[in-house]
């Protein structure tokens, strides 16, 4: 990780924890540059303001999400992958508290506007990475209407789970295995896809469509 990253991703931790104990409200920017070890003058070089501190953390997950589904295989199904990829068994232990964190942030979206924008704006960029795996499972142009629908549905349902999930762990104490969240993804994409993308696809000769990217076409 780069270190501007790294500073980013400090100041996205320490803001988020004080949000939590103190409410965005009473909590100033100078209060999170003094928390991450830095001085105020960084923090605002960093985000445009203090609500927006909370992006980078917000996003770990979503981007480790978008890295799993960029990595589906063509001729893989949507839960054969997901069973593999999704745990977390291995990884860091950044990561997880990261991910503890974020589902706590979740959780208080319904109450905080701030935090809902942010929130949705994380998931825009996930759209963005979303319509290029539907593409490339579709044999489709990103840019066309049925594959950015498609994108769009899938996104909308992953957020709505994931909101979910954090509601009923924070607020409910619900825990959740691996095999839970892998089932109740799944089904998520699977629903709300409207193109044919969630099982495996014969690979057959590839091409290039537009901009260069492989594309796979069927059998």
């Amino acid at each position: 990780m780069a270190a501007r990253d790294e500073v980013r991703l400090k100041i996205s931790r320490e803001s988020a924890r004080l949000f939590l104990a103190n409410g965005i409200a009473d909590t100033s920017g100078d209060a999170i540059a003094a928390a991450a070890g830095v001085s105020t003058r960084t923090v605002w070089r960093h985000f445009a303001n203090k609500e927006n501190c909370i992006e980078p953390v917000l996003a770990v997950s979503i981007q480790r999400f978008a890295r799993i589904l960029d990595e589906w295989p063509l001729d893989q199904a949507l839960e054969d992958h997901l069973r593999v990829a999704m745990p977390l068994d291995g990884e860091a232990s950044a990561l997880i508290a990261d991910g503890v964190i974020a589902v706590r942030l979740v959780a208080l979206c319904g109450k905080e506007p701030a935090i809902r924008c942010v929130w949705l704006e994380a998931y825009h960029a996930l759209e963005v990475r979303v319509q290029d795996v539907v593409a490339r499972r579709a044999n489709r142009s990103s840019l066309d209407f049925d594959v950015r629908l498609c994108a769009a549905t899938i996104v909308a349902a992953i957020r709505v789970l994931d909101e979910g999930i954090s509601v009923a762990a924070v607020t409910e104490e619900r825990s959740y295995t691996s095999a839970d969240l892998v089932a109740l993804m799944s089904d998520a994409i699977r629903t709300a896809a409207t193109l044919p993308i969630c099982d495996p696809i014969a690979v057959g000769i590839y091409h290039l469509w537009g901009g260069g990217s492989v594309r796979a076409k069927r059998d």
